[in-house]
């Protein structure tokens, strides 16, 4: 009886780079061998071979790709005969930034964020961060019952305030059979949308906000077609004035989409989406809660028309959604108070969208990037504040190198500005470089 731990792959860490072939090198540690009753050496070392292969390919078919999503972990624990595997892995990522001719208010480039009006308190700033240095684990359970079962959870160290390293769960999830329940990215997001940047949040009208949820997800025609439904814990953030006042939420967000696929491996999709919103709050006025209907709509998607160019792409408007637009969310602009009646309370029309592409000048070793990203919020009998937020715009361009198979590095220059209703006007600029390892 072979007993312990058998080393049957080599470590390497996976290239950010969508769809990534599955003949990766992940260590593969199998869990309490047995010889068999008297098997050669050779027929064990190819059972054994088999399983790690089979431990590795379970792991790269229930991988996600799409932005700020983790490669395949460098290390994997299985047993023999696969119904179990453990995968842990992570990532150090340190970014340094220089802010100038306009400093935003936050650690990410954020245009709701930028100062307007030319304050000389916010002219410049430097920044050094490594809080969203990742840690994850992954579990994939192959049941007689259930079919394949996937249990992740992954953390970062954007807990707390700025600069502070506490660390965050930033997903916790299992998904069996269709459907996903815990805590995981909202399902308007669109993951393969986004382009990759060094700015942690990335391109303003894009949406990757987190939500605790149960949803449903099937594909037909060979996966070609793919369709979801979720309910989702409702985040509310609205502007109530005197005469309303927040209470707890009743009905779930429900989101929903349609997805299609083509080309080669479904490297390119379109995806709509949709998401329904019932927000509640109560009148003080006259002593009744009350609720407003919110809705938005979005078209996404990623496309290679060639090797070396990939495009991103997402469109979204609605009203009352600011927890679907990255740069409104918190902003208390789900709705205000009707500035022609201050008794009435109104949801705010809001829409963005962002457009990018990706040069692959060296194909899984380096490439360059730009993109452009834009959210508008539209008045609603006019507006409720001359500072309130009207339009932010969001600029950028890069380069990734891949130094080895675990470390890369990246150079990136981003433009943004805000505007207010009154139509006063503040830009920023920001400079970073980034390095990350992963492990």
């Amino acid at each position: 009886m072979l007993c312990g731990l058998l080393l049957s792959g080599v470590a390497s860490a996976q290239h950010h780079k969508h769809h990534h072939s599955s003949d990766d090198d992940s260590a593969v540690y199998l869990v309490a061998l047995e010889d068999g009753g008297g098997n050669s050496v050779a027929e064990i070392v190819e059972v054994n071979y088999i399983a790690a292969r089979g431990a590795r390919d379970d792991f790269e078919a229930t991988r996600r790709y799409g932005a700020k999503q983790v490669p395949n972990p460098q290390f994997i624990f299985s047993t023999h005969d696969n119904r179990f595997s453990l995968g842990i892995g992570g990532f150090v990522n340190l970014r340094t930034s220089y802010d100038f001719k306009g400093a935003v208010n936050n650690i990410d480039f954020v245009p709701y964020d930028i100062a307007v009006g030319g304050n000389p308190l916010s002219r410049q700033r430097v920044m050094m961060d490594a809080s969203t240095s990742r840690l994850f684990t992954k579990a994939v359970i192959n049941s007689s019952r259930l079919g394949q079962v996937v249990a992740f959870v992954d953390m970062d160290f954007r807990g707390g305030a700025e600069f502070s390293y506490t660390p965050r769960l930033r997903t916790a999830y299992v998904t069996m059979l269709g459907f996903t329940a815990g805590r995981d990215y909202t399902t308007f997001c669109d993951l393969e949308a986004c382009p990759i940047t060094v700015d942690f949040q990335g391109p303003n009208a894009y949406n990757q906000s987190y939500a605790t949820l149960l949803r449903y997800e099937h594909s037909f025609f060979s996966k070609r077609l793919k369709v979801g439904i979720a309910a989702e814990f409702p985040t509310v953030s609205g502007t109530y004035g005197e005469s309303f006042q927040p209470i707890s939420q009743r009905v779930p967000d429900i989101p929903m989409y349609v997805q299609y696929r083509w080309g080669k491996s479904g490297r390119n999709h379109l995806r709509v989406s949709a998401v329904l919103r019932n927000l509640y709050l109560h009148n003080a006025s006259t002593g009744n809660n009350t609720s407003l209907f919110a809705w938005g709509v979005q078209l996404s998607g990623h496309m290679e028309p060639i090797r070396e160019l990939t495009l991103y792409f997402n469109a979204t408007y609605g009203k009352g959604i600011s927890n679907y637009i990255q740069d409104l969310n918190g902003s208390g602009l789900d709705f205000t108070p009707n500035p022609e009646n201050p008794q009435q309370i109104q949801t705010l029309p809001m829409w963005g969208w962002q457009a990018a592409a990706q040069w692959n000048i060296f194909p899984d070793r380096m490439f360059i990037s730009a993109g452009y990203s834009m959210v508008r919020v539209n008045q609603e009998n006019g507006y409720y504040s001359s500072d309130q937020y009207k339009r932010g715009d969001y600029l950028f361009a890069n380069a990734f190198y891949q130094l080895t198979d675990n470390c890369r590095v990246a150079l990136e220059y981003l433009h943004g500005s805000r505007k207010d209703m009154s139509d006063a006007k503040g830009t920023a600029n920001r400079l970073s470089v980034m390095v990350q390892y992963n492990f």
